[in-house]
């Protein structure tokens, strides 16, 4: 292929919200502008592959509705009336009420909020750096990973598995609760090879028909919040026809006895009444496992965001404990990589100056928060100024009705640092033009995969932009605040976090591109004992103790299963709302990125809800017909897609598209409930009752 004159190929990283974290190869055309970015082939998980949204990333860096200059509001909350000004205003007026609001109220009444809009480390958390120096009101992250990773390290001990390369060893390859070509087109790469070279059989577990479900050789389609069901009458028939490994289930799992006899009485017909499959496909998926030893599990985030998820990621990790999996290669249960590349972020995030007794407000509940509700706000001042930066909550965060009476408070004062005018920055006082990952440093770790990677700046920023890092240090020397690293670079300080978590220094990572951090077989399977104490898998945990950062309101309720099960608290269908919502990824977009680029928008069309032909036929609904969705929390106006690919009953909203995409500008997230998920927080996204009717 010959290139064009001028064009040069550099090495980055994927910034976005994903477990791949892919390396990347990006066309710079000149010192302002990139062409096509394509995945590193010499990066052994990202193999060449990338999903088609980043390999035509130039539509997002070029956008022409990129924010450019920063910007005050003239106009009423909510709407596009604001003005330019200069960043030195900017940064001043922004100062100035962060310091009027701490004279008045105290400094918790400030509130920086941020999320995976960026995964760099520094770009992402150098916010907690400025609170902590100025002891601001902690951010309790709950959106994404807390009833997950509570589940995983229930049974594990420790956030870590089977090297994810694995996948393309495998003998079986169980896709639970995620979408992957959708969401981590990497998986499906190594999935193929897994087929192609050794014959491999992919079962996919979701809710459902999907594009993954679609390449499964036995797809098994369920209701939502009913996977604990489904693993314990797996259990069950391995238990049944001999499948089990006691010898294994003896010296390395702590009460296979127990186990045993709790799931006898939790057949495939049992599991079917409550999951919707049918049970000769329960029975198939436990023959397949039964047989094939090497059975990998590529455990998911979606199962997860319902009030039972925990219990659910805890009960589906216990399949390959019984059978032994975790013995050989291409065998076991892997959900996310995240202990092992044990960081040090004293530096990146000011952990030197943490308080710990300061609050911390749970991001899932920022409706709460700001309409003043008092366990919300833990007893303290309320919210009355935030910096938000790589988030949206006015699209994304659950219970929207609530979230925008909070930010359309005249009181409150809010700026958004952002990279295109979004929902939430629409409702700022003050927004300033962020860079995009290629226009700035930063590092990246991948938590479904095994690297560190280095994304350096490839390309200047257009117009005034300005990074995360640059914003944070600004501001930290007109509000007073002490750190060292405000007076360092981003090169500098992802050098001094690689040597201090014991990585060698950005020299080294930029000569390689990326480190591979995986441990050794014997480490990554559990060989020498899982991560608890005892070195047992633990089927009976004490939710209590398991090891996951939360504030001490999160106290696990008294009636969690203690061994795997189906827990009835998900929010079931009943007469007036007879419908079960899930809310789930877009192929062309990522969470609300990309709902501004042209190919992803005129693929994904419009925003519809899928509902069963018959459900539909039932109701007086035709497809493509305009719907209203609801419940006590609001309702939704979109359109219909009649999909025999979902169990009747459920229904299936697949992204979050931009509440102007709404007639009523209300958009999904208006359905879902803000309630804490046990044990240790989270939101419910994938578990809302409805009704549907006709527009």
């Amino acid at each position: 292929m010959n290139k064009p004159l001028g064009l040069t190929i550099r090495a980055s990283a994927c910034p976005h919200d994903c477990p791949s974290t892919c390396a990347l190869e990006v066309e710079v055309l000149d010192a302002r502008s990139i062409g096509r970015v394509r995945g590193a082939a010499d990066n052994s998980y990202t193999a060449g592959v990338i999903c088609a949204k980043v390999a035509r990333y130039a539509e997002r860096v070029h956008h022409p509705h990129r924010l450019m200059r920063p910007l005050r509001r003239k106009g009423a909350k909510g709407s596009t009336d604001f003005e330019p000004l200069s960043w030195e205003d900017a940064l001043d007026i922004v100062a100035e009420r962060f310091l009027r609001e701490e004279r008045r109220l105290g400094p918790e009444a400030v509130w920086p909020y941020y999320y995976a809009g960026t995964m760099g480390l520094v770009m992402r958390d150098g916010i907690n750096r400025l609170r902590h120096a100025k002891h601001y009101s902690g951010f309790f992250s709950t959106i994404c990973v807390n009833p997950a990773w509570a589940g995983y390290i229930a049974g594990t001990g420790r956030l870590a598995g089977p090297d994810p390369r694995e996948m393309a060893k495998t003998d079986l390859l169980v896709i639970w609760g995620t979408n992957a070509v959708n969401t981590q087109v990497n998986v499906m790469a190594h999935a193929t090879r897994a087929r192609r070279e050794r014959g491999a059989k992919i079962v996919v577990v979701d809710v459902y028909r999907n594009a993954t479900m679609e390449q499964a050789d036995l797809p098994v389609l369920i209701r939502p919040g009913t996977d604990g069901a489904l693993a314990c009458a797996v259990m069950h028939c391995l238990f049944r026809d001999g499948k089990a490994d006691w010898d294994y289930l003896r010296r390395y799992t702590d009460c296979p006895d127990a186990l045993a006899a709790h799931v006898r009485t939790r057949d495939p017909a049992w599991a079917a009444a409550i999951t919707g499959c049918d049970v000769a496909t329960i029975e198939e998926f436990a023959r397949l496992v039964g047989e094939r030893k090497r059975a990998f599990f590529r455990l998911g985030y979606g199962f997860s965001r319902s009030r039972n998820g925990a219990v659910n990621m805890h009960a589906a990790s216990c399949i390959p404990a019984v059978t032994g999996a975790w013995l050989v290669e291409g065998g076991g249960a892997f959900h996310n990589n995240g202990a092992i590349f044990h960081w040090d972020k004293t530096l990146i995030e000011g952990l030197d100056v943490r308080d710990p007794s300061i609050r911390m407000l749970d991001q899932s509940r920022i409706g709460a928060i700001l309409t003043g509700d008092r366990e919300a706000l833990a007893g303290g001042p309320p919210v009355a100024a935030m910096l938000i930066q790589n988030t949206n909550p006015v699209s994304v965060a659950p219970d929207q009705e609530a979230v925008k009476r909070g930010f359309a408070r005249e009181d409150l004062f809010v700026c958004v640092h952002e990279q295109f005018m979004t929902d939430t920055a629409r409702m700022a006082d003050i927004v300033l033009p962020a860079t995009t990952f290629l226009e700035h440093d930063d590092v990246y770790q991948a938590g479904g995969a095994q690297y560190i990677v280095l994304g350096p700046k490839l390309i200047e920023p257009p117009g005034e932009c300005r990074s995360n890092h640059e914003v944070v240090c600004a501001l930290a020397r007109r509000l007073g605040a002490e750190h060292r690293g405000f007076r360092m670079s981003a090169r500098e300080i992802i050098d001094e976090t690689l040597r201090a978590s014991g990585w060698g220094g950005l020299e080294d990572l930029e000569a390689k591109r990326w480190i591979d951090c995986q441990p050794d077989f014997e480490t990554a399977h559990y060989i020498n004992g899982f991560g608890w104490a005892d070195g047992k898998f633990k089927f009976s945990p004490d939710w209590s103790k398991v090891p996951f950062p939360r504030p001490t309101t999160y106290v696990p309720p008294a009636d969690m299963p203690r061994l795997p099960d189906h827990w009835e608290v998900i929010e079931e269908a009943d007469a007036e709302h007879p419908f079960r919502l899930a809310t789930s990824p877009a192929r062309n977009f990522l969470n609300s990125t990309f709902t501004e680029t042209p190919t992803s928008l005129a693929r994904e069309r419009r925003p519809e809800v899928m509902i069963h032909p018959d459900d539909a036929a039932s109701l007086g609904i035709a497809d493509g017909a305009k719907v209203v969705l609801g419940n006590r929390r609001g309702a939704v106006r979109l359109y219909a897609r009649l999909f025999e690919g979902v169990r009747r009953g459920v229904l299936i909203a697949e992204s979050i598209w931009p509440n102007a995409a709404f007639e009523d500008g209300r958009g999904i997230n208006t359905l879902t409930g803000a309630d804490a998920v046990a044990p240790f927080g989270g939101a419910a996204f994938h578990d809302t009752k409805v009704w549907i009717r006709p527009a």
